[in-house]
C-alpha cells in the first residue's frame, strides 16, 4: 500500500502518508518496509533525521541478508558517518552487497578498483564490476524494443517553462491545453508526449496522449503519426497492441520523410512484427532514418553490423554508427562501444576506455544517486559534525557566542526528540516536523520563548 501511494503521489502530504504505512509495516517486522524506514531515517525524508536509528535498522537488516543494508553500511563506514571510520569493514560490506545483487555496491567496487582505494588498483576488476551494472541496464533497454520518446519541447515562447522546471504548473497546463484545443499542432504533440510518459507532474494517461496525437496527425503532423505507431506497436489501454495499425501510422509518417516513422518501419521489418522478417528492408529504413540524424536508427545500423544480422559482420562500420549514436547520448550505443573496447572487437583493446564508456552509460541512466565518484554532496546532515563546527565558530569570534548558543539549543532539542521518538516508527511519523514548521524563523521563536520565560521568572520573584 505504501509503495503504491508513493508511486502515485504528487504532493508532500501523500508521500508522508505513504511513509505512515511503511512505519506500520515496519512495526510488524516487514523487511522491505524497514528498508524504506532506514533510508528515511538516514536521509531525513518527511520526518526528523536519526542516523543512529538508521544504522541500527541497517545492521538488523544486514543480518537478514539485505544487500541494500550492506551497501548502506559500507557507505557509512567508508565516511565514518554515525559509526567508526573503517575502510576495511566498508570493503567487506560492499563485497557482500555486490554479491547479493546491489548495483550500487557493484558501482562502488568498480570505482575502488579503478582508483585503488584500499585495494590494489586493477582496471580489469573494475571493468568486471561496471559490466555487471551495464549489462543490467542494457538488458532492460533491449527488452523494450520500442522507440524512446523525444525530449519534450514546448514552444519557444517567452512564457515557456524554465529548463529546470520538473512540474508543469496547473495554470500553464490549462493554457497549453487551450492552445491545443485551438489547433496548435506543436502543442498537441508536446502534450501527447507528456501524457504518454507522465512527465512534469502530469499523470501517465494513454487516452489523453492518443487524443492529442490523433488531433495533430489529422492536421498533418508526421511526429504525431509516428507516436501513434509507437503506441500501437507497444500496446496499452488506449491503443491495444496492433502491428498492422502500427505499420499504417509508421508508413504515413515515413512517407512524409519523418525519421521516427522510418525507424519504426525498420523495427517492424527487423523483428518481423506484422510483416515477415526482412533485414534488407530494415537496413534500408534504418539508413534513411540515420541519414536524418535519428540516433536510434544509427544504433540499429551499428547493431546489425556488430551482430551480422542480415549483413556481413563489419566492426568498423559498427563502431562508426555506434559512435554517431553515442554522440547524441543513445545509451545502448554507448554500451556496445564499451563492449568493443573491452573485447578489442574492431578497435585497439583499452580497459580504461571501456570503463569510461560504461560510466558514461550509467550516468546517462541516472543510476548513480549517491555514488561518491560523481562528486555528489552528501544528502544528509551530521549532528556531531555540526556540533564541532559550532564550537569552532564560537572560539573564532566572541560575536558568534550568542548565535552559536541558539543554534546549539535548536540542535540539541531536535536531537533529543529524535532519540525519544525512535522507539516507535508509527508515533515518530505522526509528530509535526518542528524544523519545517518554524523554518528560518526558529531563532526568533527561541529568543521570544527565552524572553517570555525571563519575564515570567522576574514577575514571580519581584511581583
Amino acid at each position: 500500500m505504501g509503495i503504491k501511494i508513493l508511486q502515485q503521489s504528487k504532493g508532500q502530504r501523500q508521500k508522508a502518508q505513504a511513509y505512515i504505512f511503511f512505519a506500520k509495516a515496519a512495526d510488524l517486522g516487514n523487511l522491505k518496509a524497514m528498508e524504506k524506514m532506514a533510508d528515511a531515517f538516514l536521509f531525513g525524508n518527511f520526518g526528523m533525521q536519526n542516523i543512529t536509528a538508521a544504522i541500527q535498522l541497517y545492521e538488523l537488516l544486514a543480518k537478514e541478508g539485505s544487500y541494500k543494508a550492506q551497501n548502506a553500511l559500507g557507505f557509512l563506514s567508508s565516511y565514518g558517518i554515525g559509526m567508526e571510520y573503517n575502510q576495511a569493514k566498508a570493503l567487506i560490506y560492499y563485497t557482500f552487497g555486490s554479491a547479493g545483487g546491489s548495483m550500487m555496491s557493484q558501482m562502488i567496487m568498480g570505482y575502488r578498483y579503478l582508483s585503488g582505494i584500499n585495494v590494489l588498483q586493477n582496471c580489469e576488476v573494475a571493468l568486471y564490476h561496471y559490466k555487471k551494472v551495464a549489462d543490467y541496464i542494457a538488458d532492460k533497454l533491449e527488452k523494450s524494443e520500442g522507440i524512446p520518446v523525444e525530449k519534450v519541447r514546448l514552444t519557444e515562447r517567452p512564457e515557456n517553462l524554465s529548463s529546470n522546471s520538473e512540474i508543469l504548473d496547473w495554470d500553464i497546463y490549462q493554457y497549453y491545453k487551450f492552445l491545443a484545443e485551438r489547433g496548435d499542432v506543436q502543442i498537441q504533440v508536446s502534450l501527447g508526449q507528456l501524457h504518454l510518459i507522465g512527465r512534469k507532474g502530469l499523470d501517465q494517461d494513454y487516452y489523453k496522449a492518443l487524443y492529442y496525437f490523433l488531433k495533430a496527425a489529422k492536421a498533418g503532423s508526421a511526429n504525431a503519426m509516428a507516436f501513434i505507431g509507437k503506441m500501437y506497436l507497444e500496446g496499452n489501454d488506449a491503443a491495444p497492441q496492433n502491428n498492422a495499425t502500427a505499420f499504417k501510422y509508421f508508413s504515413m509518417a515515413a512517407n512524409k520523410g519523418n525519421a521516427i516513422g522510418l525507424h519504426g518501419l525498420g523495427l517492424l521489418y527487423f523483428y518481423g512484427k506484422g510483416v515477415p522478417v526482412n533485414y534488407g528492408e530494415a537496413l534500408k529504413y534504418f539508413q534513411k532514418a540515420a541519414e536524418k540524424g535519428w540516433p536510434n536508427a544509427q544504433f540499429q545500423l551499428g547493431f546489425m553490423y556488430y551482430s551480422g544480422s542480415g549483413v556481413w559482420k563489419d566492426y568498423k562500420l559498427a563502431f562508426k554508427y555506434f559512435y554517431l549514436a553515442s554522440q547524441s547520448g543513445q545509451p545502448l550505443a554507448i554500451y556496445y562501444l564499451a563492449e568493443m573496447y573491452a573485447t578489442g572487437a574492431g578497435v585497439l583493446r583499452s580497459c580504461r576506455t571501456a570503463v569510461e564508456k560504461r560510466l558514461k552509460l550509467l550516468k546517462k541512466r541516472r543510476c548513480i544517486q549517491w555514488h561518491f565518484s560523481c562528486g555528489i554532496e552528501l544528502p544528509f546532515k551530521d549532528i556531531h559534525l555540526a556540533r564541532r563546527l559550532y564550537d569552532m565558530a564560537a572560539q573564532t569570534s566572541p560575536d558568534a557566542h550568542m548565535p552559536v548558543f541558539f543554534a546549539l539549543v535548536k540542535l540539541e532539542t531536535m536531537h533529543l526528540l529524535r532519540d525519544i521518538l525512535f522507539f516507535n516508527f508509527t508515533m515518530r511519523w505522526r509528530w509535526i516536523k518542528l524544523d519545517d514548521t518554524l523554518g528560518q524563523y526558529w531563532d526568533l521563536f527561541a529568543i521570544g520563548l527565552i524572553v517570555a520565560m525571563l519575564i515570567y521568572l522576574l514577575r514571580n520573584r519581584y511581583g
